[in-house]
């Protein structure tokens, strides 16, 4: 019988006798909040990476689920990915990972630098982790203003840090670097144009998700209201001395009855309006205001950009001979064309805007 193992010993190996394993599980609401925190965060990053990328960038539908490292390791073995560290310093504090497949990546990273997604390099070079990095700065960024509404404080992080994860040349644990084994996996659906249909993950500590639920629900760490039929309960059991009573009652005088008028304004009809704005643009004759004449604009990546030289064309959006563009202080006033007047450029104005439209 000495060989017989005890209860403790069979809750110890069974996961340490339940209580602390289902503290550390996260419940179906929990779960919901994760979803909701995900869907608006990253419904923020996708708009951000969609400017970034000039194609349309759809992320959502996320999927929680609480694992075990070796049971995440077991799900990311037969593919590529590379792991971009996000760590908290300002409003939350933690740190997740950011994961995507080897191949969106280097699409993401063709974007960027002005290719099509489609001319993609055999090998993930450094290039493509600094562009993802920087892609997933700017994504999280955006994400970090729209939990900071939410949780009503101000969210930033340090720069990510994105490096491959292969893991059947690794282990996941020197990857992750997380002091649990307990981890969340928040799985979204990403699209981008017709180059990407594939998924985004995220991955943290159970602890750091909780502190997120924690974070939505404030209110439940208010201590309760005392009820209204305790209060009136305790009232009988107050003495009030009879000295005071007589104090009560002048406190409860009726307020004297206050002879009073209607307001009389003034009158603020058509005319009064039009001599008070004649007299407030007197005011401001003699304020200085730029005016700026724009020829045209275009778009280019910086790639181009770092491609300009002496010599280099830019194409603009305007056609020859078209009115250019009149504006005050960044505002369009006018439309015009371009003339000579003892050999300075100057502008000779055809069409002005409508009042409405400058005001």
């Amino acid at each position: 019988m000495a060989d017989l193992l005890s209860q403790e010993e069979i809750d110890a190996l069974l996961g340490g006798g339940g209580s602390d394993g289902a503290a550390a599980a996260l419940t179906d609401s929990d779960k919901d909040v994760l979803g909701e925190i995900g869907n608006i965060s990253m419904g923020t990053a996708a708009t951000t990476l969609s400017s970034l990328l000039n194609n349309k960038v759809v992320i959502t539908t996320p999927v929680v689920k609480d694992m075990k490292i070796d049971a995440l390791a077991e799900n990311y073995k037969d593919e590529k990915y590379v792991a971009i560290a996000i760590e908290y310093k300002d409003g939350l504090k933690g740190a997740n990972f950011l994961v995507l497949k080897e191949n969106d990546v280097k699409i993401i990273a063709n974007l960027m630098t002005g290719g099509d997604g489609t001319n993609l390099d055999d090998e993930l070079t450094d290039l493509h982790l600094s562009a993802i990095s920087e892609a997933m700065n700017q994504m999280i960024g955006s994400s970090c203003t729209s939990m900071s509404s939410m949780l009503d404080r101000k969210i930033d992080i340090n720069p990510p840090n994105a490096q491959k994860m292969d893991l059947a040349n690794g282990d996941i644990k020197e990857i992750l670097k997380f002091d649990t084994e307990e981890l969340v996996e928040v799985c979204f659906k990403m699209q981008v144009g017709e180059l990407i249909d594939s998924e985004i993950m995220q991955i943290l500590p159970i602890s750091f998700a909780k502190e997120l639920v924690a974070a939505m629900q404030p209110a439940e760490q208010e201590a309760p209201a005392t009820p209204e039929s305790t209060v009136n309960e305790a009232v009988p059991e107050m003495a009030v001395p009879a000295a005071a009573q007589p104090q009560v009652r002048e406190e409860q005088k009726p307020v004297q009855n206050v002879s009073a008028k209607p307001i009389a304004f003034e009158s603020f009809g058509a005319q009064g309006a039009q001599t008070g704005a004649k007299s407030s643009i007197d005011i401001i004759k003699d304020v200085n205001l730029e005016v700026t004449v724009e020829l045209g604009k275009t778009k280019k990546s910086i790639k181009e950009i770092l491609n300009f030289g002496i010599g280099t064309i830019i194409e603009l959006d305007k056609v020859s001979g078209e009115p250019i563009d009149i504006l005050v202080n960044g505002k369009q006033i006018a439309k015009g064309e371009v003339v000579v007047v003892d050999e300075n450029f100057a502008i000779r104005i055809t069409e002005i805007e409508k009042p409405e439209n400058r005001l």
